[in-house]
Order: C-alpha cells, then sequence, then structure tokens
C-alpha cells in the first residue's frame, strides 16, 4: 500500500515534466521552418469577423502562406476552413484574400468542410489522387503544426512540413493546453 501512496504523490509531478516537455516539443516544431519546398501548402482556417473581414489571426496564415506561395516554395494552395457562426465560409474568405493578392483562382482549391483539424487533413486527403500531390507545407498557428502533420501522416503522407506566422497572442496560452489534450485524443 505504501508504494501505490508514493506513485500517486509523484504523478501530478510526472504529469508535469510530460505536459512541458510535449509543449516544449510542439512549440520549437511549430516555429521552426526547414525551408523546403513543397507541391502543395495547407492553409488552416481561422475566425471570420462578422463583417466578413479577416481575423488577424487567420490573415497572418494567409500572408504566410502568400510568402510560400511568391517564393516557389509551393505550386498550389489548399485553403481549408468551415462555414462560421459569423456567416461565412472560411475557405471562400481565405480564396479571395488570396486572389486580392496576386495568387491565380487556379492556384487555389477550396476545402469548405475543413470545420476542424480532422475534416481538414480527411478532406486534403481525398484530393491526393486527383491533384496529384505528395508533398505539404501546413500553415497553421505555431501550436497546431505538430498536431497536424501528425494527423497528416497517420493519413500516408510522409512528405509534411510546417510553417507558422509570427504571430502571437495571450490566447496562445489556452491554445497550447487544448493542443496538447487533442494530439493524445486524434
Amino acid at each position: 500500500m505504501k508504494n501505490w501512496k508514493q506513485v500517486f504523490k509523484y504523478l501530478p509531478i510526472l504529469f508535469l515534466i510530460w505536459f512541458m516537455a510535449h509543449t516544449i516539443f510542439i512549440t520549437i516544431d511549430g516555429l521552426h521552418d526547414n525551408g523546403k519546398s513543397a507541391d502543395v501548402a495547407v492553409i488552416l482556417g481561422s475566425k471570420v469577423n462578422e463583417d466578413g473581414t479577416l481575423s488577424e489571426r487567420l490573415e497572418k496564415r494567409l500572408e504566410c502562406g502568400l510568402n510560400l506561395y511568391r517564393n516557389k516554395r509551393v505550386k498550389k494552395i489548399i485553403v481549408s476552413g468551415g462555414f462560421g457562426k459569423e456567416g461565412f465560409y472560411e475557405g471562400d474568405k481565405m480564396k479571395e484574400f488570396l486572389v486580392a493578392n496576386k495568387v491565380p483562382d487556379a492556384a487555389i482549391i477550396v476545402d469548405n468542410l475543413g470545420n476542424n483539424t480532422r475534416a481538414t487533413t480527411e478532406n486534403v486527403t481525398k484530393l491526393r489522387d486527383s491533384l496529384h500531390f505528395k508533398s505539404i507545407i501546413v500553415v497553421s498557428q505555431y501550436f497546431h503544426i505538430t498536431r497536424t502533420k501528425m494527423l497528416f501522416k497517420k493519413r500516408d503522407f510522409q512528405n509534411v512540413n510546417g510553417v507558422s506566422p509570427n504571430y502571437f497572442e495571450f490566447k496562445d496560452v489556452y491554445s497550447l493546453l487544448r493542443e496538447f489534450v487533442g494530439y493524445y485524443t486524434q
């Protein structure tokens, strides 16, 4: 009985160490851009404001993807998001931004059914054969990159990298907690 008490005594400490190590890993992984190119960038959606403008977080993701395209690191861009409570399809609004920034319509694929990360990875996987791509650069916030890459790798994408915008907000603290849980429950 004494041994079990010791185990339970150290469980919170072990959990904290595990959480901190995981958080450090996903932060480093999410902030690291290895400079590689890919067939497509997959930009994950985020909030569109009630007036139809993009949230700053979403705009920064799109700017990041735009830079990948302009620097010829990707040939096409897949924008993925769902229908928000604000009344807009994120994918359509993301495409509008890219077209306004001189990305050709033919280089943009819209997924308006990417309501969450899992749905995005499933939808993009369905496009793989028809669009003939094998490599992906995931574009999202730094804390979201590791889990998204893991979900793509579970769908047999071996060449998956990530790039995140240089954009941080206080909400990231909550998001890091959510990503810890999300990583192990996917």
